[in-house]
């Protein structure tokens, strides 16, 4: 009839084809399929993660992965790692001298008394280093990032480092005796009893709200610095040869007295 053919049409999909039970998938047949479904998708990510890992025992080399990894007392003199993670990497007492950093990023890298002397590291990001007592003599790090770092006593002596980015960076007593610094920004750094006597730089040099607490810039043609207010220029400690934006007075207790440390 066509009552029972259109009964029979519209449960077709309701009846097993045997005439049997409905094939509906059991609670226990879910439940496993959704367990090897989960477990499929853990393994999919473990993989995943594990091909993504640093490889902290490859050899040094161009765009090397080292994110994490303990680099410390080693000699890695001359190294290439052009482009390479090397964030968070422990460097602390290694030699780096003369290595290529080349686009390298080293943020929140530790650096403590390592050498990176003569090291080619321009546009490397050391955003966040500790590099307490590093030595950077010589380095070439133009249009490098230092903000925010630990940088306390390093020595920036002969540094090429134009257009490299200091901001809210911790200088304290380091020296930058004949670094090149043209178009450098040292805003928001504190320099407090740092040494850029000496430093070599043409053009605009910021120091917007840097602290200044005795640091040494004796000799130095100011006249185009930004950021350079009085407060700031009655901390520092200057001389007879120093030259300030104009507006600017020279302090009465310069020159200040020999720093013995």
């Amino acid at each position: 009839m066509d009552i029972a053919g259109k009964t029979l049409e519209g449960s077709a999909g309701l009846i097993s084809p045997m005439g049997g039970a409905p094939d509906h998938p059991t609670a226990a047949g879910r439940a496993s399929s959704l367990l090897l479904g989960a477990a499929a998708f853990l393994l999919a990510v473990a993989a995943s993660t594990f091909a993504g890992a640093a490889d902290c025992k490859s050899s040094a080399g161009p765009e090397t992965d080292w994110q994490d990894c303990n680099k410390r007392l080693l000699m890695l003199g001359g190294s290439d790692l052009e482009g390479s993670n090397l964030a968070n990497t422990d460097f602390t007492l290694t030699d780096l001298r003369g290595a290529t950093l080349r686009s390298a990023n080293l943020e929140k890298a530790t650096l403590m008394r390592a050498s990176l002397a003569g090291a080619i590291a321009d546009k490397a990001n050391f955003t966040r280093v500790e590099a307490y007592r590093g030595n950077f003599s010589g380095i070439s790090a133009e249009g490098a990032t230092f903000v925010s770092s630990e940088l306390q006593r390093t020595d920036f002596s002969r540094a090429r480092l134009a257009g490299a980015d200091f901001e809210k960076a911790e200088l304290g007593r380091a020296n930058f005796h004949e670094a090149v610094l043209t178009g450098t920004r040292f805003s928001m750094a504190n320099l407090s009893r740092a040494d850029l006597s000496g430093a070599i730089f043409e053009g605009p040099i910021d120091f917007d709200r840097a602290f200044l607490f005795l640091t040494r810039i004796e000799g130095l043609d100011l006249s185009a610095a930004t950021g350079l207010e009085q407060e700031q220029v009655d901390l520092a400690c200057g001389d007879a040869a120093t030259k300030l934006p104009a507006g600017l007075a020279v302090p009465a207790k310069w020159p200040c007295p020999a720093d013995d440390d």
